[in-house]
């Protein structure tokens, strides 16, 4: 029988693998959303910080990893990646581009908060103090990113209302 010590260590290790690659997937979600983004820069402002936090994020998951030997799954950050690219790109066609952007990126901090809560659970029970610190760092950064979309959202709705009204041809840039 495994030792309980032993096997939250090794969930640890798996979700802070798993939650590097998400981290990797919300880059290639954000970055062409910067690059694409005209007429709403405080949004395009908030993403770049949030790219800045989001590689700080990798770097402390990276840190964390270290003395298990092991890091990110080079497999995982290219697939989820290759998926945020997508998504990406798949809003990009969308009429309403910034909307959707602005409701998938809520969405996403929301996913990503509920992962770090997760591996802070695992790490607290294996008594991974020096890890918890690092994740309630990156944890707080989400929570601030999550409520400014929420805070953000009415604006930014009534600024594509404002674009699409003057546009005439029923289309907002974004």
């Amino acid at each position: 029988m495994a030792n309980p010590q032993d096997t939250l260590r090794q969930l640890f290790v798996t979700g802070a693998t798993n939650l590097h690659a998400v981290e990797k997937q919300a880059l290639s979600i954000m970055s062409p959303q910067i690059a694409r983004i005209e007429h709403y820069p405080d949004v395009a402002d908030r993403l770049r910080l949030h790219v800045d936090e989001t590689n700080r994020q990798i770097e402390r998951l990276d840190e964390i990893l270290a003395p298990f030997g092991t890091s990110g799954s080079t497999l995982k950050d290219i697939g989820l990646s290759l998926s945020g690219g997508m998504a990406a790109l798949a809003h990009s066609i969308a009429g309403d581009e910034i909307l959707k952007d602005s409701f998938a990126n809520y969405a996403f901090e929301h996913f990503e908060i509920a992962a770090y809560k997760s591996l802070l659970t695992l790490a607290e029970d294996a008594g991974l103090t020096h890890e918890m610190s690092l994740l309630q760092e990156s944890l707080r950064e989400e929570q601030s990113m999550a409520q400014w979309i929420d805070e953000a959202l009415p604006a930014v709705t009534r600024r594509y209302a404002a674009l699409y009204a003057e546009s005439g041809a029923g289309t907002a840039k974004i």
